[in-house]
Parts: structure tokens; sequence; C-alpha cells
């Protein structure tokens, strides 16, 4: 072989050494937080140069540049994003000088960390704009010189692979380490084991893998077992925190100290480890412990002999998944008819069980409970689902954005539903909180709707959340998704609905249809594209009420095209503008038939009589 790295491997039988936490100390000598750490290889070397000193001293035989935010999205929070190239050569040219002083024979690891947004399909950067992020910072550690690439601190497989994928086709003979980190439970945070995290890496074609940062040596040493035990011809790399952090006085301080580095040192040579260093909290004397462990533990007393963990399986009772109606009808192929309602403003319910039951009496199937419309603060969904369920017997479907939820509040409000007997879950991204009661309310979300369509169905419906905990059964959520069939940009449309539809979405509820022909074209070109159409459609009915309602609806609210013809039928018929509103529903029901599974009205000032004359009519024939 032909690199340092891999020629230290095959030819010491004693682990190599790598240096300890960067940030750490940086912050311990003075630079805040959210300072850019990467831009210091530039703005302040000494400093950095100094670091990697004291870990070179402390007998680190590896060391990693100071590049782990060192890419486009992340400098791009401190305008440096232009600055890649750059900051990672920089970085690298400090290293070099820093280990040609030492007189020591230091490897320099080019270190690439996650780029600090989830990738599709759980976010909406996509796997192609990532490879060509790391692609761009992984050219400019290569050129620079370095003996090896680490990509730690990877928080999900789809991350991992797009590193690994552009670190193979830029160097494709340079030793790659990839390192996951893990939660408190022993997962990733998209859920994955052990287990599955080592034989995807390997499979994008790692040369080392392991495990960084997560908790302490006690529960890194326990993952790298799991690891171990499936792949024992693998070659692995541990880095822990010096223990779970803690805020103390304002600071975030690390309670693992030096000393208890010793034992795990020999614990993670024995479970096979071939490269040890440290993460968050580690310092060059915890770095000076392992390596005089190492140098000073003769090599017969390491056995090869591993302790295999045995994966724990949770037993769950077999349980008959209880379909809701709605699936049940859709299925046999019935023709369904849904109506949104909005919570009420306040916490009486009268009004809103009186429409609901008008609607049932009419034949409506479900009713879609909406929350917060147009960010007005309303009741509860969950409320008003379990009140029209229990106080009138007729299914609903929950309305669930992802906009202003974070992980905990997501699966948290899944459980919820469906404790309070809701099945079926309607995704969308949310009105913004800017155009609504409080426009300074947070906005912010972990998932985007195809990413909790996804966590849903290969999650919850599975019996596990998103970390890969148990929830003691499986729940049984119908999952529907938002569609345009008249969209303005058609290419667009096609590839967020085909997302949804790999996601695994049942059912699609539509924007308004004004137009059958557009939608029926709608159809006709995902089906050109993506082969045949599989979801059931409800299409959306909106009875226009009067010509002020239609070109209201037209020019002020996105997503709604009314094609003139029907803008001018509103406008003569005057008086009888809302009865000629029906008429147009009626006659867009009919279109739609061929094509649709099914209507979903969106009933217009409360005008629920309006629609339960429709449904009537519709019903009768």
């Amino acid at each position: 072989m032909e690199n340092k790295f891999f020629d230290r491997l095959q030819n010491n039988p004693k682990p190599i050494i790598a240096d300890g936490a960067m940030g750490t100390l940086l912050h311990a000598r003075g630079v805040n937080f959210d300072q850019c750490f990467d831009y210091l290889n530039i703005e302040q070397p000494a400093l950095i140069a100094e670091i990697h000193t004291e870990y070179i001293q402390s007998g680190a035989e590896m060391i990693k540049t100071n590049t782990f935010g060192a890419n486009f999205v992340k400098l791009d929070r401190h305008n440096l994003e232009h600055k890649v190239k750059e900051i990672n050569q920089a970085a690298v040219s400090l290293a070099q000088r820093v280990v040609a002083a030492s007189f020591k024979d230091v490897l320099i690891a080019g270190d690439v960390g996650p780029l600090g947004v989830p990738l599709a399909p759980f976010g909406r950067v996509q796997p192609e704009e990532a490879r060509a992020y790391y692609r761009e910072q992984i050219e400019a550690l290569v050129e620079s010189g370095v003996d090896l690439l680490l990509i730690e601190t990877m928080t999900d497989l789809y991350m991992v692979r797009e590193a690994i994928g552009a670190a193979k086709e830029i160097a494709p003979k340079l030793p790659v380490i990839s390192s996951m980190t893990f939660t408190r439970d022993g997962h990733t945070l998209l859920g994955d084991n052990p287990i599955k995290v080592a034989t995807r890496m390997l499979e994008f074609g790692a040369d080392l893998i392991g495990v960084n940062c997560s908790g302490g040596p006690s529960q890194l040493l326990s993952i790298l077992k799991q690891m171990h035990s499936v792949h024992p011809e693998a070659n692995y790399s541990v880095m822990p925190n010096a223990g779970f952090p803690e805020q103390i006085g304002g600071r975030i301080m690390y309670p693992a100290g030096a000393a208890y580095f010793k034992d795990y040192a020999l614990a993670f040579w024995r479970a096979g480890a071939k490269v040890i260093g440290g993460c968050c909290g580690t310092t060059p004397q915890h770095i000076a412990i392992i390596k005089q462990t190492i140098i000073n533990t003769p090599i017969e007393s390491i056995t090869e002999e591993v302790s295999v963990v045995e994966s724990v399986v949770v037993e769950v009772s077999p349980i008959e998944n209880e379909k809701s109606k709605l699936e049940k009808k859709l299925a046999e192929g019935k023709f369904v008819t849904a109506v949104e309602m909005d919570p009420p403003r306040g916490f009486s319910s009268h009004k809103l069980l009186a429409g609901a039951s008008l609607l049932a009496d009419a034949g409506a199937d479900v009713i879609d409970v909406a929350d917060s419309p147009m960010a007005r603060m309303r009741m509860s969904p969950w409320a008003v689902c379990h009140l029209i369920q229990s106080q009138l017997n007729v299914e609903t479907t929950l309305h669930f954005p992802t906009r202003g939820r974070n992980l905990l509040r997501v699966q948290g409000d899944l459980l919820a539903a469906h404790a309070l007997g809701i099945r079926n879950v309607f995704v969308v991204m949310g009105d913004p909180t800017a155009i609504g009661d409080y426009p300074d309310a947070m906005d912010n979300y972990d998932l985007v709707p195809t990413g909790l369509i996804k966590l849903i169905k290969e999650g919850f419906n599975t019996g596990v959340d998103h970390s890969g905990g148990q929830i003691g059964q499986p729940t049984s959520f119908f999952v529907g998704g938002a569609i345009n069939l008249t969209p303005t940009d058609i290419t667009r449309e096609i590839k967020l609905v085909n997302k949804k539809v790999e996601s695994g979405v049942d059912f699609f509820l539509s924007q308004p249809v004004f137009d059958p022909q557009q939608a029926k074209m709608f159809i006709d070109a995902y089906i050109s594209r993506f082969g045949e159409w599989k979801v059931p459609i409800l299409a959306g009915i909106l009875p226009l009420m009067s010509d002020r309602h239609a070109r209201f609806l037209h020019n002020e609210v996105p997503g709604i095209i009314i094609p003139e013809s029907i803008q001018e039928r509103i406008e003569k018929a005057g008086e009888q503008s809302s009865k000629e509103g029906v008429n147009i529903s009626l006659e867009l029901i009919n279109d739609l038939r061929p094509i649709v599974q099914g209507i979903y009205f969106m009933p217009q000032f409360n005008r629920f009589d309006v629609v339960a004359c429709i449904i009537s009519e519709i019903s009768s024939k």
C-alpha cells in the first residue's frame, strides 16, 4: 500500500492514537460559539497551531484539520461561503507546518463534518446538492495533501452516502474513516441502530468505520461491540466525548476526566478499534492517558475475542391493524366525500357539531379538521376530531402541519391522535405564522411533509419512533398528502407529488379544481414520466358564493386559478351567484369523477348548508 495511514495499520498492531476536541479548547481560550471556528485557520493561525502542537506533544499520532464546519452550507451562515477552498487549504497547510516542526511522523486527517441541514426525504437539500457541497470541500483537502479523510459526527446515513461518494469520486485510493454519532438510546437521529449503520457505511465504501461524539466511553464501547459483532473483519475508529455534556453556571461542562479514559482505552482496543481518540470535552490530557495506556500494555494481553452483543428484540403481541373507514371505502372503490371544517375560535363547539351533523346527514363520509388555518388561533383540531367522532360517530381526518413543530412535538402529537381514535392524518407544511394572528411566533420545523409521511409509514406504523425506540405496538394511520392538480409549474409539482408517493402517501387531497381538463392533463403528465397512477385523489371543490368571492380567490389566494369562463358565469348570475356556484360545483364534480376517487369540499363562510345540498345531489345519482 502506498499510503502512510494504510502502512501504519498494516505494520503496527497497536491502535493509532488520534487527537481530541478542537472546539472545546478554542472555547476555553475565549472563542465564542457564534464565531466561525474554521475561519480561525486564516484569522488566528497561531491559536490553531498551538492546539495541534499540544495534541502532538501529548502523544497523538493523527491530528484532524480544523475544518469540521468548513463546507459551503455552514460557512454560508458566516457569509464565508466563497472561502471554502481557502479555509480548507489554510487548515491543511497549518497542520503540515506543525507536524514538520514536531519532527514526528504524525498523520493528517482532513476533517469533514455534517452539513448541518437535513437531506431529503427529511429535509429540502437534495442528495446531489449535498454531494456537490462535499466535493468542493474534499477537493480542497485532497489537493492540499491530507493523508486520509475523516467523515465524522454524521447523524444520518443519507449524508454519509453523499460524503463518502464524493470522497471516492475525487480520491478513490485515499483512506476514508466514516464515523457516526448516536443518541442516548443507542440509535442515530433517524432511528438506525449500530448494526445497520456499520453495514451501510461499509457498503458505501468506507475503509474504516466507527463512532464518535455521542456520549461517553461507556456508550461508545457498547456501540463498537455491536458493530464488531456483525462485521469482525472491519477496521474501527472510536472517539468518545468526555461524557454527556452538562450546563453548569452558563458553561458547557463534560464530567469525564482524563483518568477515566485509561480502562476504556484498553476496552476499545480489545473491541477491535484501530484508531482511538477523543471528541467533545476531551483534551491533550485525555489523549496522553490513552497513549500511555496503549504503550504500556503488551500486545499479548489483548485478546482477539470480542463479546458478542445480542440484539434486543421487543416482542409485541400481534394485533390486527385497525383500518379507517376512509381507507376501507377507497380500497373498495367507493366514491368518497370529505368536507373541511375549521375549529372554533373559542371553546364552544355547538355550532361546529351542528354543522358536522348536517353534513353527515347529507351523506359526507369524513370531516376534515383544519389546524389553525391561515395561521389563526383556533381550538386544537385534536379536540375537534375527538368531539365529532365521539358525539356524532362520524370519522374525521386530522390536518397535521409540520410547520412550528419539532421532532418531539410531532411524535407526541401523533401518539395523542392515535390514542383519541384518529386514524386519518393529512400532512401539510402549514401556513406561515407571519400571515396570522401571531406573526412573531416560532415558525421552525424539523420535518418537511415528505419526511413526516415517511416517519409515519415506515416508523410509527411499524411500531417504532424516529429514533428507533419501540412505541408498544404499531399505529394504523392512513396518511394523506397535498396535491395541486392545476399548478402553474407542472414539472415542479409532479416532482413534489412523486416524492410523496415514494414516501408512502396513502391518498391525496387537492387544491380547489376549476379546470378538470387541466387536472386530467396533470395526471397524464405524471403517468408519462413515472408510470401508473396508484394513489387515490379527492379533488378539491370550493363552491363560489359571489362574483367578489371568485375574483378574490383568483387574484389573492396562491394555488387557486379560476378560468375566465367561470368568472364570467358568476358575474352574470348577479343575485343568483350562489346558486350558480352550486351548479358549477356539480358540473366540476361530474367532469372529475372519471379521474378521481372522491371529492374534498371546502365550504366558504361556514355555508355548510350549501355543501350539504351538493352532497345530497351527487349522492342521489
